[in-house]
């Protein structure tokens, strides 16, 4: 059976009912198709393989907010017959805005087809690799060129991430499951996927050392209290005090501490964080990207409790050992402290 091997068999309808009931998902932004291809991109002398993206320009242009036109201007605002460029591949053409190019695919009945466009502009991205060999052009000319009608792919994009569970699960059970599947973009970002794993990992490593510090300095400061206090807490116990109670004091000062503590770093964390994503702050490339980016810091609740919650367990931790020596002085001893 040849369709089997045939990519263009699974291509996505140009018009169905599947895109009326996909628009109607709640919080979704934009639906816009995609349709994939390869080929050769020819200006003068020089010839370079690209891999092509035929788009919608309209409907992609708020999901796409995050490609930098480098030069000349975007699909939406030019004709149809009209191409944006990678970087990269824009100079290894030697092309600028309103040159012309000269793209050759292989059609979907096998025969060769080419088509004339104009360079509209050139873009960049992170990925370095992406753009020494992308095009992007209306879905139009890609149809035209690649004598189809239909797109390989349907993206969604939403009003918050935190939908596309939600969102997927919906589609999943909405759209037939022999003709549509549903993929989230986690699935599909391997170089994110493994960079959130890398700094996890640091950051994990971070805050173990942090709370190091912290056990060892609150650790310190309730050993001092308590030598400090010597005659204090024989005292308490000599008048009939329990020494659970004096065990429970010193818990809970460690418990004060690490809450007062946790409170004013919140407090001051907030702030300088405000005023360091205001200025931003310079990266250099990370491994594989085209340019540094400016970074500013991730200001969130699930954060500000993570964060408060070690202040609170380290202070805790760092308190057991000075509350049960405390209560366990003997009391004779402890009244002639410094006698």
């Amino acid at each position: 059976m040849p369709w089997i091997a045939d990519p263009y068999s699974y291509l996505l309808p140009a018009q169905s009912s599947e895109q009326a009931l996909i628009e109607k998902t709640e919080g979704l932004v934009s639906l816009t198709p995609r349709l994939a291809f390869s080929g050769l991109a020819s200006h003068g002398d020089v010839t370079i393989a690209f891999v092509g993206e035929g788009i919608d320009p309209v409907r992609e242009r708020p999901i796409s907010s995050r490609i930098t036109i480098v030069s000349g201007r975007d699909l939406a605002d030019v004709n149809e017959h009209a191409v944006l460029l990678g970087e990269g591949l824009a100079r290894s053409l030697g092309v600028k805005p309103d040159d012309i190019v000269v793209l050759l695919a292989t059609a979907a009945n096998g025969s060769p087809n080419a088509v004339e466009v104009k360079v509209a502009g050139t873009f960049a991205t992170i990925v370095k690799e992406y753009d020494d060999s992308a095009i992007r052009l209306p879905i139009a000319v890609a149809r035209k060129l690649m004598r189809v009608d239909g797109a390989t792919t349907w993206v969604v994009l939403l009003e918050q991430t935190e939908r596309t569970a939600k969102t997927v699960g919906t589609l999943r059970s909405a759209l037939p499951a022999d003709r549509f599947e549903v993929i989230p973009w986690g699935a599909l970002a391997d170089f994110y996927n493994k960079t959130v794993v890398l700094f996890s990992k640091q950051v994990s490593v971070v805050k173990f050392i942090i709370g190091l510090i912290i056990v060892l300095t609150i650790s310190n400061t309730q050993t001092m209290s308590v030598l400090e206090r010597t005659r204090e807490i024989g005292t308490s116990l000599a008048i009939g005090q329990r020494r659970r109670f004096v065990m429970r004091m010193f818990l809970a000062e460690g418990v004060l501490i690490g809450v007062a503590g946790g409170v004013v770093g919140l407090a001051l964390g907030y702030v300088l964080a405000t005023i360091i994503s205001a200025i931003g702050i310079p990266m250099p490339p990370a491994p594989g990207m085209a340019r540094g980016y400016i970074g500013q810091i991730l200001i969130s609740t699930s954060l500000a409790v993570e964060s408060l919650t070690l202040a609170l367990v380290t202070t805790l931790i760092a308190s057991i050992l000075p509350a049960w020596k405390a209560s366990r002085l003997n009391i004779v001893d402890a009244l002639r402290h410094n006698q």
